[in-house]
C-alpha cells in the first residue's frame, strides 16, 4: 500500500499543509471519467484548469499529501503570468512575488553583461517574477478546489497504465490499498522522472549533460536587488558558474556548479554547503553575514523530449513529456504552455467539436516548441557548464575578451524563455493576409497586449474560446459575418467578437474598445475598417486579414478545428 508522508515538510518560511488522502472505500463505485490527469504539480493542475475553462471535468491524481518541498520553480515570465491570469491565479503571483528586468554577469569582479528584459506600458506584467513554486501551488490548487469541473485526489499514486479500446484502465494504490479507474484520456503530467513514460519504453531524445549543480535556499538579509545575479569561474569555484535570485520572505537561491567528480551526496552534506555559500557570501562582499538553510538540492542539465506526446489514449505534458535545462527560466514556463495548449486542443476533441488529427496538431506544435528551445538552452549549457574541452577553451575565450571588448558581451545572454510561435502550425488559415501584414502579430503568435485604461488591458477581457478582433468605424458587424459567428457558436464553438475603433457600442459585437488615438490599429498593424484578427483558444494567431469578409472567416473556422 501508497504511504504517503504525513509530516508537513520542514520549511523556515512556507507552512506546510498535510491533505486527506482519497480513500475508495469513503467513494462509491467510480465511472469512467473523461480526462484523469497524473500529477497535481503546475502542469496538471494548469491542464486542469485550463480544461475546466472549455467545461469539462477532470480528474487529478497527486502520490503526495502536501505540495512540494523547496523553492522548485521560482521565476516566472510574463506570458506565464498572462496564462494565469487565464486560470485565474495572476493576480495572487503578482501580489506575492517579485517583479524584475534585470539580469547580470560578473567575471573576475566585474560586470561584463547587463541584461534588459523590455517592458512598456502595454504590460500587465513585468518580464519576470520570482515567487517559490509551493505559494503558485498553492493558488493553484485553492483555484481548482473552487472548480466544480475538478476532483483533487490526494494520495493517489498512479502504478500502472493499460489501454483499451477507446479508454485506459489507471491503476491507483493509496493508502488503504489500490483500485482502479477508468479514463478516456489519460494526461501524465507526473514530472521528469515519470514512471508511466518509463513503463510504456518510449525513449526521449536529445542530450544530458555531466555537470551538476546545487540548489540552495537561505534566510538572509542582502542589500541587494531584484535582478538575476551569475558568476563565472569564481576563484572559489573555478571553471564554474554562480547563479543567486532573491526570492520572497528573505530567502535568496544560490545555484552553484559542482566540480567535477564530485558526487550529489557529497555536495549536500552540511559542511559542504557551508562553505560553499560562505565563499560565495565574501566574494560578493557580505562575508559573515548571517544566515540559515531551508532546502537544497542537486540538478543536472537535461535538453530532452519525446517526438510524440500522443500515444493512444495516454497524452504527456511538462516535464514527463520533455526534460529542459533550468537556464533561462524554461521548466515550469514552458509546462505552462503544455498546458494551455492541451487544455483546449483536448477539451475541442472530447466535446467532439474536432477530430483526433486537433491533438496531433497540439503534439507536433508543443514538440516543435521543445525543440526549439533544446536548441537555445543547449547553447546557454554550453556556456554556463561546458561539456567538452573545446566548448571550455571557447567560453574562457569570452570570459577573457569580455573584460575589455563590448562586442563579445551579448555571448552572456542566456536566451530568456518566451512564447512559441506556431508559424508553421497546420491550423493557421492558409487563405488570410498573413503576408500582407508588416506589423502586428503573425501567424501561431501570442497577442500583443493593449493598456486601455489606468488598470485596465485587452488580454483582461480573452479568453474562454475563439476570439475575433474586428476594427472598424462602423456602428454594426456586417451581417454576413454575424451568420458565420452565430453558426459558430450553435454548433457548440465558444467564438467571441470584439470590435475595435469605434467608439460607442457595435451591432454584434460582444464587446467594443475604442481606439481614438490609433495606438492598438498601431501595436496590430492594422490601416483600415474591416480588418480582423482570429485567435486560438489558447490566445495564438491563426488568421488575420486586411479585410475581412464571411466566407474567410468560415474558412479560417474550419481550419482550426480539422474533423
Amino acid at each position: 500500500m501508497h504511504q504517503p508522508t504525513t509530516q508537513p515538510r520542514p520549511s523556515i518560511y512556507y507552512p506546510y499543509q498535510v491533505f486527506q488522502p482519497w480513500l475508495p472505500s469513503q467513494h462509491g463505485a467510480q465511472p469512467r471519467q473523461q480526462v484523469v490527469i497524473v500529477g497535481n504539480g503546475p502542469a496538471g493542475m494548469v491542464t486542469a484548469l485550463e480544461l475546466a475553462r472549455h467545461g469539462v471535468a477532470s480528474v487529478v491524481l497527486g502520490a503526495e499529501l502536501q505540495f512540494s518541498q523547496g523553492s522548485r520553480a521560482i521565476v516566472f515570465t510574463r506570458r506565464s503570468m498572462e496564462i494565469l491570469q487565464q486560470v485565474g491565479v495572476a493576480a495572487r503571483m503578482a501580489s506575492s512575488g517579485l517583479p524584475w528586468r534585470f539580469g547580470n554577469s560578473f567575471y573576475r569582479g566585474q560586470r561584463v553583461f547587463r541584461m534588459e528584459a523590455p517592458h512598456d506600458a502595454d504590460d500587465r506584467f513585468y518580464p519576470m517574477l520570482n515567487l517559490q513554486q509551493q505559494y503558485m501551488e498553492e493558488y493553484l490548487h485553492e483555484a481548482c478546489v473552487a472548480s466544480p469541473l475538478i476532483e483533487i485526489r490526494w494520495g493517489n499514486k498512479v502504478v500502472g497504465v493499460s489501454q483499451c479500446e477507446g479508454f485506459a484502465e489507471v491503476r491507483v494504490d493509496t493508502p488503504e490499498g489500490e483500485y482502479t479507474l477508468e479514463s478516456v484520456w489519460v494526461v501524465d503530467a507526473s514530472g521528469g522522472r515519470s514512471a508511466i513514460r518509463a513503463a510504456t519504453g518510449l525513449q526521449m531524445e536529445g542530450a544530458s549533460y555531466e555537470g551538476f549543480f546545487v540548489i540552495a535556499d537561505i534566510r538572509i538579509d542582502l542589500p541587494l536587488p531584484t535582478e538575476r545575479l551569475a558568476f563565472f569561474d569564481p576563484e572559489w569555484n573555478p571553471g564554474n558558474t554562480i547563479l543567486m535570485h532573491r526570492e520572497p520572505h528573505g530567502i535568496w537561491r544560490v545555484d552553484y556548479q559542482l566540480p567535477e567528480g564530485e558526487t550529489p551526496e557529497e555536495a549536500l552534506r552540511p559542511e559542504s554547503l557551508k562553505a560553499r555559500i560562505d565563499a560565495q557570501l565574501a566574494m560578493i562582499g557580505h562575508a559573515g553575514t548571517p544566515w540559515e538553510m531551508d532546502w537544497s538540492s542537486v540538478y543536472s542539465a537535461r535538453t530532452l523530449t519525446l517526438p510524440d506526446f500522443v500515444h493512444g489514449s495516454l497524452i504527456f505534458t511538462g516535464d514527463a513529456a520533455h526534460l529542459l535545462p533550468i537556464f533561462g527560466v524554461r521548466g515550469a514556463n514552458t509546462a505552462f504552455q503544455d498546458a494551455q495548449s492541451l487544455g483546449w486542443h483536448l477539451a475541442y476533441v472530447v466535446k467532439g467539436l474536432a477530430g483526433s488529427r486537433l491533438l496531433a496538431n497540439h503534439s507536433a506544435e508543443r514538440v516543435g516548441a521543445a525543440r526549439e528551445i533544446i536548441a537555445e538552452a543547449g547553447k546557454s549549457v554550453r556556456f554556463m557548464t561546458p561539456p567538452t574541452r573545446g566548448f571550455r577553451l571557447l567560453r574562457d575565450a569570452v570570459l577573457s575578451l569580455s573584460l575589455q571588448h563590448e562586442f563579445v558581451r551579448p555571448l552572456y545572454h542566456w536566451r530568456t524563455s518566451r512564447p512559441h510561435e506556431y508559424t508553421h502550425s497546420m491550423l493557421n488559415s492558409p487563405g488570410d493576409d498573413n503576408a500582407l501584414f508588416t506589423e502586428g502579430p503573425a501567424h501561431g503568435a501570442p497577442p500583443r497586449n493593449i493598456r486601455l485604461a489606468a488598470d485596465d488591458y485587452l488580454l483582461d477581457h480573452l479568453g474562454g474560446g475563439f476570439e475575433l478582433l474586428y476594427f472598424t468605424e462602423a456602428d454594426t458587424l456586417p451581417e454576413a459575418i454575424q451568420t458565420v459567428v452565430r453558426q459558430a457558436r450553435e454548433q457548440g464553438v465558444a467564438l467571441r467578437v470584439t470590435a475595435v475603433g469605434h467608439g460607442g457600442p457595435v451591432a454584434g459585437a460582444d464587446q467594443c474598445f475604442a481606439d481614438a488615438d490609433g495606438h492598438f490599429r498601431v501595436r496590430y498593424g492594422v490601416r483600415a475598417s474591416g480588418a480582423a484578427y482570429l485567435l486560438r483558444p489558447d490566445q495564438h494567431v491563426c488568421a488575420r486579414w486586411l479585410t475581412l469578409d464571411a466566407h474567410r472567416l468560415q474558412a479560417a473556422l474550419d481550419a482550426a478545428l480539422p474533423q
